[in-house]
């Protein structure tokens, strides 16, 4: 199994800056307790600077981390305790190629937190609490992840709708 942790880097700042990222160690030592033959990939942990690569190299980590998001894992890990078009693009490719989406974020109504995520915890407390009882452990497995391409058919339908 192969997890991916998603999660809110720069956000909306707008200088060179990042939010926290203290709960990625978090996050990777829970997933690695709970699922201990898994692979834990945080793409956090190899690219510590990456607010001064320069613009070819920032560019192929991030297309790569959302190509990774699209046919490399099997459940995408995503803390956005505020909006991040980051995580928002690495939650699309994983929910559209069939990777299953737990995402921790106050968001519940967000419309990309709401409908692209397959469970949503309201914080990270939360999302331990389902780790450490099984229950992730349990949706994981009825869940099947990879195991159906979701599929986008009836988008004409929706866009049609009145």
């Amino acid at each position: 199994m192969k997890f991916f942790i998603a999660g809110i880097m720069q956000g909306s700042k707008t200088d060179v800056s990042l939010h926290g990222q203290n709960y990625r160690d978090a996050l990777k030592e829970s997933l690695q307790k709970a699922f201990p033959d898994s692979v834990v990939y945080d793409p956090f942990e190899r690219n510590k600077d990456s607010l001064y690569y320069a613009p070819e190299t920032g560019r192929r980590v991030f297309l790569t981390h959302n190509q990774m998001c699209g046919s490399e894992i099997d459940v995408l890990v995503a803390f956005v305790p505020e909006a991040s078009m980051g995580t928002a693009i690495e939650i699309w490719e994983a929910w559209k190629n069939g990777a299953l989406v737990l995402t921790i974020s106050p968001m519940a109504t967000n419309w990309a937190v709401k409908f692209l995520s397959d469970a949503v915890y309201p914080d990270l407390d939360s999302f331990q609490a389902a780790l450490d009882s099984g229950e992730i452990a349990r949706f994981i497995a009825e869940a099947n992840p990879r195991s159906v391409k979701r599929s986008l058919d009836h988008f004409d339908k929706l866009i049609n709708a009145k």
